[in-house]
């Protein structure tokens, strides 16, 4: 087993930096969505059942149970409550009557399409803007690298 060098305390306080750091931009840019699904009040498996419906257009529900990994008869409770909620629509499998697909409704398309990338990534955009073009070339570039040193593969 390979030994790793102990990083010195400088080292160590720069990474703590980094992740306070960036922990902070992460929340800073949830802000907005988190407001907005709270508004939605979905709970966690409602709002992975619609991650994977917006995804997926016309998802069997089998299909769908399995992404989520939950049971047919949950899933098929969830989306029995989304759709009562206007956020889901079951019509049935043009190939075969019996079955059903789901789609998400005009409204959460909408959403998707319109007012989520914003909302993701609005706060960005707003402080890039505020900053000179050198200043976002350096923030590009810095992360890029961080990312490349992270992804390295030789420890």
């Amino acid at each position: 087993m390979k030994r790793m060098n102990q990083p010195s305390s400088e080292l160590r306080a720069q990474a703590e930096q980094i992740d306070r750091d960036l922990n902070a931009i992460r929340k800073t840019l949830r802000s907005p969505l988190d407001v907005e699904e709270s508004k939605g009040q979905l709970t966690m498996p409602q709002k992975a059942v619609m991650q994977i419906v917006v995804r997926n257009h016309g998802i069997s529900l089998k299909d769908l149970s399995k992404q989520v990994n939950l049971a047919h008869s949950t899933v098929s409770g969830i989306i029995d409550r989304l759709t009562k909620r206007g956020m889901i629509e079951r019509r049935s499998d043009p190939t075969d009557g019996r079955f059903a697909r789901v789609y998400p409704t005009r409204k959460v398309q909408e959403f998707i399409s319109n007012l989520l990338p914003t909302l993701t990534h609005g706060p960005l955009e707003k402080a890039l803007q505020r900053g000179t073009k050198d200043d976002r070339t350096s923030i590009c570039n810095a992360l890029h690298r961080l990312r490349e040193l992270l992804n390295d593969p030789q420890d």
